[in-house]
Parts: C-alpha cells; sequence; structure tokens
C-alpha cells in the first residue's frame, strides 16, 4: 500500500503538531525547579493524573492492533479479561505500594529499595529501568513508524524523525506538567478517533448495527468468559487475566517509574489513589471499545468483501486497511492525528521518566554541580534519551526487523518488570532479608523467566507473576540459606551495613 493524504488532512496533522508544542512552550514559560520538570511540582490534579496513566499506557500498537483481535476469524472478547487483573493488581498498588512512595519526598520508584536495602539494589534498578525501557520504547517508536508507512507510504526514517522530533522538543521544553496535559489531549484525540471510526463502521455495513449483532452472534464473537486453567493456553483466560494481569499491573503501575512518577506528581496520595483505581476502569471501557471496532471490522469485511480486506485481516492491520481507505477527508487527519497522539503520550512520559531516574538515582549520587547547572543538565539528559530511541528506531528500520523479532526484543525489554516486584515483595514482606539475598532472588528471577519465555510454551500474560514469585523466594532462600543473616532490628536505620558503595 502507498497512498499520500490530501492538504486537508495534512493539515489537520500539522495542527496538532503544533497544538502539542504550543502547549509544551506555555507549560516551560519562566524558570523551573527539578521538583517542576519531573513532578510538575507535586501539584498535579487527580483528572489530568486520571487520564494520563490511561494515555501513557497505550501505546499505536495497542490503539491499531486490539481491533484485529476480534476481526480475526475466531476472535472474541476474552482478550478484555486481563483488565479483570489490571484493576485488582491497580489495588494492590494503591494500598500496599503507594504509601511507599508518600514517605519523604522522593523524585524516583527505586529510592525505596535503597532505604530498604542499600544504594546498590537502587543503582542497579534504575539501570536496568534505562536499558529496558528505553530499548522497550525505542521499539515501540520504530513500530509506529512502520505503521504510517504501510498506511501513507511515508518514509520510515523521516516518519522516525518527525515523531520523535516533536515529542523531544515539548517534553524538554514543559516537562512533567507538558508530559501530563498533553497527555489529557492526546486521550481525547485517540479516543474521539476511535468513536468516530465506530460510527462510520457501523454506517457502511449494508444492514447497520442489526447486521453487525447478527454476525457478531453467529462467529461467538461476544464470548467474554473462558475459564481454561492452562498456562500455555494460546489466548486469554480468566485465571491468566485475573492473576497474570494483576502481577502485571501490579510491576508496571507499582514499581515503573513512568507511572510512579504520575503518583509523585500528585498533590496527595489520597489524589494519586483516585487516580490509579480508577484509571483500571477507564482501561476497560477502552478496551470494549477497540475490540467492539474489531467486531464491526469484522461484519464490515465480510458484508463487503472489500479487496485488500482479507490480506489486512491476516497481519492484523485492519484497522489500519480501514482508516486509510473509509475515513472521509478530515476526520482521516484526525485519526491518524489520533494514531500520532497514542504514541507520543508514551514516549514523552518516557524520556522525563528517563531523565529522571538518571539524574536522581545516578548522576546526583557521583558528582557535585554547580549552582544553576540543575535544569540545563536535566534538559540534557531528557534530549539524549530522545537520541537513543530515535536512533534505535532508525536502526531497527534499517536493520529491515520483522514484527516477529521486534515481538521477541519486546519480550526480553519486559523481563525485568516481574522480578523487580519480587525485589519490593521482599522489601514489604520480609524483613530478614538483606541486599545481598535480594539481589540474588533478583537475578534467580531473571535466568528463569528467561528460561520460560524462549524455552516453553507458557502464555506471556503469566511471566510478571513467575518472574515476582521466583524471585520472591529465591530471595527468602538465600536468606535461610546465608547463616550470617542478622534480624532486620539489627540492620534497619543503618544503609551503611546494607550499601555495597
Amino acid at each position: 500500500m502507498n497512498i499520500g493524504i490530501g492538504l486537508t488532512d495534512s493539515v489537520v496533522i500539522v495542527s496538532y503538531m503544533l497544538l502539542v508544542l504550543a502547549i509544551g512552550l506555555w507549560i516551560g514559560r519562566g524558570k523551573q525547579s527539578s521538583a517542576d520538570y519531573f513532578l510538575g511540582n507535586r501539584s498535579m490534579p487527580s483528572a489530568a493524573l486520571l487520564l494520563s496513566i490511561v494515555a501513557t499506557e497505550t501505546s499505536t500498537v495497542t490503539f491499531l492492533s486490539i481491533p484485529g483481535i476480534t476481526a480475526a476469524a475466531g476472535g472474541n472478547l476474552t482478550f478484555l479479561q486481563i483488565t479483570i487483573g489490571y484493576i485488582v493488581g491497580r489495588l494492590f498498588v494503591v494500598f500496599v505500594l503507594l504509601p511507599l512512595y508518600f514517605q519523604g519526598k522522593p523524585f524516583t520508584a527505586y529510592e525505596v529499595l535503597e532505604t530498604r536495602f542499600g544504594r546498590l539494589s537502587r543503582r542497579m534498578v534504575s539501570t536496568l529501568f534505562l536499558v529496558t525501557r528505553n530499548a522497550g520504547d525505542s521499539l515501540r517508536l520504530f513500530l509506529t513508524a512502520l505503521a504510517l508507512q504501510i498506511v501513507l507510504g511515508l518514509d520510515l526514517t523521516m516518519s522516525v524523525i518527525a515523531i520523535g522530533s516533536v515529542t523531544i522538543l515539548y517534553t524538554f521544553i514543559g516537562g512533567a506538567k507538558s508530559v501530563i496535559w498533553n497527555d489529557c489531549i492526546q486521550f481525547i484525540i485517540y479516543m474521539l478517533g476511535a468513536a468516530i471510526a465506530a460510527v462510520i463502521i457501523t454506517d457502511a455495513v449494508p444492514g447497520g448495527l442489526g447486521d453487525i449483532i447478527a454476525l457478531a452472534e453467529a462467529g461467538d464473537k461476544f464470548r467474554f468468559l473462558d475459564f481454561n486453567p492452562s498456562l500455555v493456553h494460546p489466548t486469554m483466560t480468566f485465571w491468566a487475566g485475573l492473576a497474570g494481569g494483576a502481577f502485571l499491573t501490579a510491576a508496571t503501575h507499582g514499581t515503573d517509574q513512568l507511572m510512579v512518577q504520575r503518583y509523585l506528581s500528585a498533590k496527595s496520595q489520597r489524589g494519586a489513589a483516585i487516580a490509579l483505581g480508577l484509571s483500571g476502569f477507564i482501561v476497560l471501557l477502552q478496551f470494549a471499545v477497540f475490540l467492539l471496532i474489531g467486531i464491526g471490522l469484522a461484519a464490515l469485511f465480510q458484508t463487503t468483501g472489500v479487496t485488500g480486506g482479507e490480506q489486512a485481516m491476516k497481519s492484523d492491520q485492519l484497522f489500519a486497511y480501514f482508516i486509510v481507505n473509509y475515513m472521509p477527508v478530515g476526520l482521516l487527519g484526525l485519526t491518524l492525528a489520533a494514531v500520532f497522539a497514542a504514541a507520543m503520550s508514551t514516549l514523552s512520559s518516557s524520556l522525563n521518566a528517563s531523565a529522571a531516574v538518571f539524574m536522581n538515582d545516578l548522576y546526583k549520587r557521583s558528582r557535585q554541580r554547580e549552582p544553576g547547572s540543575e535544569m540545563r543538565a536535566n534538559r540534557t539528559a531528557t534530549i539524549f534519551f530522545g537520541i537513543v530511541q530515535t536512533g534505535l528506531a532508525i536502526l531497527f528500520g534499517m536493520l529491515e526487523s520483522s514484527e516477529s523479532i521486534v515481538a521477541n526484543v519486546l519480550k526480553v525489554a519486559g523481563f525485568a518488570i516481574g522480578p523487580v516486584l519480587g525485589m519490593y515483595f521482599l522489601a514489604v514482606f520480609t524483613t530478614r532479608v538483606q541486599q545481598a539475598h535480594a539481589l540474588a532472588g533478583f537475578v534467580t528471577g531473571v535466568v528463569v523467566l528467561s528460561l520460560v519465555a524462549f524455552g516453553s510454551n507458557v502464555f506471556w500474560a503469566w511471566y510478571a507473576l513467575i518472574g515476582s514469585l521466583v524471585t520472591l523466594a529465591a530471595g527468602q532462600l538465600a536468606c535461610v540459606l546465608d547463616t550470617r543473616s542478622l534480624p532486620m532490628s539489627e540492620t534497619s536505620g543503618s544503609p551503611d551495613k546494607n550499601s555495597a558503595t
């Protein structure tokens, strides 16, 4: 597919980009401190944080590919079961992990680990976050540019540079406030694009909503629950969604700086808890919309037999195919702006979070800075990680990475979240475990999870649960086997004993 877009749609997309930059410029005016730049001066309202949390975890790949789940032959609503676990996992974070982040005024999630175990734990997990986060998000940037190349015929490298440059600029200028407020706009844009697409799909099916429902019922596409207990079942089950989804969310929303940074930006712990708790229900509704769009797309291509639709469905590009071929002038530009919005909400959060972790967990620990240089260093770190992600995305394009290769690399990038959650379990639920035991458990968790991911057919939704529980068990076992272990009462409050540096 190799097409171009008209002047009207181009104007819509460019106008959206300029709006994003204008917001960044306006929010970034005047002097800023590190608290302003990384945490919005800890003054962000709950409603803004709520939309920012949802927008950040919604990438372009999510926007374009989830409809393909229900559109494909045999597809149904069972993927929605994972949102049950999402809600449970968020409640765990609200009641167990969130209070840790409001003890004092930390800048990053990983300061908690230094308090409990020692500086080496904080540095190791922070470094791992920077590597996996930037690797994973450079791949998301690549996949976004790849989608635009497929549907618009744009040059892949230029697509990467365009998205990356705009995101770097408004993140560089406005910091966390710009990221969060732009997330709110981007959430509205991509959900508006999805709603418009749903209306057009319904209108395009000859029999309208009635035919869509009839065809969906005939194909069992409204099936929601699957209680298959197998760990290797190739699609989402209730147990994988509940248990796997809960542990996955506890890890991504409870220990990942990308999300924790939003809680730390709230006016209070209560405000952060409200935003996080409600976000699970918003994600449920959002996924339901995307999956129902897929059901509509299946009905559309079944009833019209449009040339190219069958191939698009096979390659999981059906929604992109629909956008390009069915959206009217103007609305096409708006929907493509929604694709950009989904990408930039994740990438901007990644840049700001990466800069915060580097500056507060690594850079500040190793050198003294002259007064007045702090903001310059913060912004330099933002640009650096933006260049890293853009450069890696271009590299993936040059290597002509296939989607299967990309999926495996994303799998590797996600290995850390389960074992990191296990580290937090050791910090919260144990008293005798010390830094050496926790690190031994963490390494064991990563190794075991690697073997599971590449040596078995275990469904991906179970990875976070396996990684965290193995880390917890291995850390406790290391403590039991270490006869030199001392009760926590003798070591707590004495960072020098726990610190390896």
